[in-house]
């Protein structure tokens, strides 16, 4: 199993979770299923791909996705997704 080391921050989050102080905000489910989409497009059967990106490019995607707790390779795969799939 995967032990995760929080931060105090991450704690603070988790404490007031887990005793019900923190509350859904609006939209959340809908957010919740695009995220579960992501996923599993992720997760299943992933090709390899290589591209080159500036570092000034690369850092600030990095930065967007720790903002959000994602890997980033995990984030850039999750917006080539969002981008494919456009109805």
């Amino acid at each position: 199993m995967n032990k995760s080391i929080l931060t105090k921050d991450e704690k603070n989050i988790l404490m007031r979770f887990e005793s019900g102080k923190l509350k859904r905000v609006k939209g959340a489910q809908k957010e919740v299923r695009r995220y579960k989409e992501y996923a599993n497009f992720t997760l299943s059967k992933p090709r390899t791909i290589n591209i080159r990106l500036s570092q000034k490019a690369l850092s600030k995607i990095k930065a967007v996705a720790a903002g959000k707790g994602l890997p980033y390779q995990t984030f850039i795969s999750s917006l080539i997704h969002q981008y494919s799939v456009k109805e």
